[in-house]
């Protein structure tokens, strides 16, 4: 028996003995052979940083880019990592700053709690590809400098900047929005495509973790960085404008200030959204040179940062006749076939109220159309706001045009996929009830008092795109899909918004859109638009004049074409400019006939030069 507890001592103590030994060795491996585990001893925080994802592309219609990512490179320091021997002088010449702005960089309030001597913060940002290759190769010899890879915007074409917009960092706001996904430096869109589109083209961020020291220098990657997740990259966008045909329309809009809005009547794709002036995308791009441009722009007294084609609420003029008879002939005031006299005005109770140019007898509508006569379209507003309530009760008449109207999306935003569209403006009878009973207590109105909204003058205002869009419906006969701008978001073809996709009916019938359309052709041929004539298309256009009292009057027309199978929509708005026939007529006409046959016409070529040629921008010394 004592025999083998002695036995047992001895297998115990051997046990322990193994152990020991075993213990020492792993601690001799750990503390002096292997210098790994030494760093990791030392490191004693793990760093997160983060991984910027590459932006979604945007494309034409044909597939050319519009905007791409360029990288750009922000320098990160860590104050404590600096060799204070590092060679100043050469690090400031690569990077091509000061040595003033240098040390203002690094001259931290230590004692501030928002810095740490042991915390990267950035020491200079927005760097160039190339500007950062140079430095680059030397990089090795500036310890405590790190780079982080970001994606600035690129513009290989100098258009579409309304459309397209821009990038910005972020403010405090769009951080502290709930659910934000946004953290100080990143950047976000800031108009057009870029911020209506946000959520689709920014991608998802990644995530690095790296183990430091307590000096804070890196170590290695945390658990072989198991735990990193790679950043997702931005969906792309193919957008439906026509680069080709964008480009040619700002072109023929150099030097002049208004817009030009083509759509695709069948489908409501935007081919062409031109705003003058405008500038080079390229300008507001994320580099050292922005806040310059961007102050520059703003102070131009043009303001070429203003989407005309969107935000300016404009008197669409004699565009508006058409609709007036559209209506009149929907509620049977107007017979197609009935003739109005004109003796150069508008004439009531024997008294001359609203001028008209000479033209002949309107024995129609066709032809009051093609003559776009005020004393016809005036007669005829009048006689739909009196249909209902007669003379002294003008509201219910007032408020069943205005029905319509709305059905034609007018008053309201058209919805389409831009930021900061404007509603424009269409006045109501609670309006003109109000109006003047603050001009008089117990002052009425009637159909009389009101009469230019029959001519699209007075109140009424619209945008440029709801008028391309009025286009669309007349070309359509009595139907429109709400105008956007993005065909196909890549990798999810099927988010396309469903009101863009929905059919809009106007309530009117299809023989007085035809009717509409025939006089809208006479216009072209044999009216207040000869020079809106294209060679082997059937153009239906209607000019327009809007008085402005503080100079010289708006240029507006718009179109569709061919006549029964239309392709194109457009309206074309020039401010300044006289009468819609002369320029307005012949720019929508070029930009019908680039988009359909793909070229001008040699016999018009003269016209072409006479519009590049127009001026209407005063230019200082």
């Amino acid at each position: 028996m004592p025999t083998n507890n002695s036995q047992r001592q001895y297998i115990i103590r051997l046990a322990f003995i193994a152990a020991s030994a075993f213990l020492v060795a792993r601690a001799m491996q750990i503390q002096v052979l292997d210098p790994s585990y030494r760093s990791k001893a030392d490191a004693t925080a793990i760093d997160e940083q983060v991984v910027y994802p590459a932006r979604g592309t945007i494309y034409d219609c044909y597939g050319n880019i519009l905007v791409y990512n360029e990288p750009t490179y922000d320098l990160m320091v860590t104050y404590n990592q600096i060799n204070p021997d590092m060679d100043t002088a050469a690090f400031c010449s690569l990077l091509g700053i000061t040595r003033e702005y240098f040390l203002e960089t690094l001259n931290k309030n230590w004692r501030d709690p928002r810095y740490s001597k042991s915390v990267p913060f950035p020491f200079l940002t927005k760097i160039s590809a190339p500007g950062f290759a140079r430095f680059e190769e030397q990089l090795y010899r500036f310890p405590g400098f790190r780079p982080v890879l970001r994606h600035a915007r690129g513009y290989p074409h100098k258009n579409a900047a309304h459309l397209l917009g821009y990038i910005r960092e972020v403010n405090r706001s769009d951080i502290d929005k709930p659910g934000s996904p946004y953290a100080s430096g990143d950047y976000i869109g800031a108009g057009g495509l870029e911020l209506a589109y946000e959520d689709s083209l920014r991608g998802n961020k990644g995530v690095k973790l790296v183990l430091k020291d307590n000096l804070g220098r890196e170590v290695e990657a945390y658990q072989e960085g198991k735990l990193d997740k790679d950043p997702i990259s931005g969906k792309d966008l193919q957008a439906t404008i026509d680069l080709p045909l964008q480009a040619f329309g700002e072109e023929l809009m150099a030097n002049k200030i208004g817009s030009i809005v083509a759509i695709d009547p069948k489908t409501g794709e935007v081919l062409a959204m031109v705003s003058t002036p405008t500038y080079d995308p390229g300008l507001l791009a994320i580099d050292r040179n922005r806040g310059e441009a961007y102050a520059a722009l703003v102070q131009d007294e043009n303001n070429p940062l203003f989407d005309r084609s969107i935000m300016a609420q404009y008197p669409p003029g004699s565009l508006f006749k058409p609709i007036v008879a559209l209506i009149g002939m929907q509620t049977g005031v107007l017979n197609p076939g009935r003739g109005i006299s004109c003796g150069g005005a508008y004439y009531a109770g024997g008294m001359r109220l609203t001028g008209c140019h000479g033209h002949p007898y309107c024995s129609d509508v066709e032809s009051a159309i093609q003559y776009s006569c005020n004393a016809y379209f005036v007669t005829v507003f009048r006689d739909i706001v009196d249909s209902e309530g007669g003379f002294y009760n003008p509201q219910k008449g007032m408020d069943v045009f205005n029905g319509y109207l709305k059905k034609f999306g007018l008053g309201s935003e058209l919805g389409i996929d831009l930021p900061r569209e404007k509603d424009g403006f269409i006045p109501s009878s609670k309006f003109y009830n109000d109006k003047f009973e603050r001009q008089q207590a117990g002052q009425k109105w009637n159909s009389i008092w009101i009469r230019s909204l029959g001519i699209g003058q007075g109140e009424l205002l619209l945008t440029n795109l709801q008028m391309a869009n009025l286009a669309a419906i007349i070309g359509n006969r009595g139907y429109y899909y709400t105008p956007h701008l993005v065909k196909v978001i890549m990798g999810d073809e099927f988010n396309i918004p469903k009101e863009f996709t929905t059919r809009h009916e106007t309530g009117i019938e299809k023989q007085y859109f035809d009717i509409v359309a025939n006089g809208m052709e006479k216009v072209t041929l044999a009216g207040t638009a000869r020079l809106a004539q294209v060679p082997g298309i059937s153009v239906c256009g209607k000019t327009g004049t809007a008085e402005n009292p503080q100079g010289e009057d708006h240029s507006i027309f718009f179109a569709f074409a061919p006549k029964d199978d239309p392709q194109i929509a457009i309206a074309v708005y020039v401010e300044n400019a006289g009468f819609g026939g002369v320029l307005a007529a012949p720019i929508a006409s070029m930009m019908i006939e680039k988009k359909l046959k793909g070229s001008i016409d040699p016999s018009r070529e003269w016209l072409l030069q006479r519009v590049k040629e127009t001026n209407l921008v005063e230019k200082k010394p």
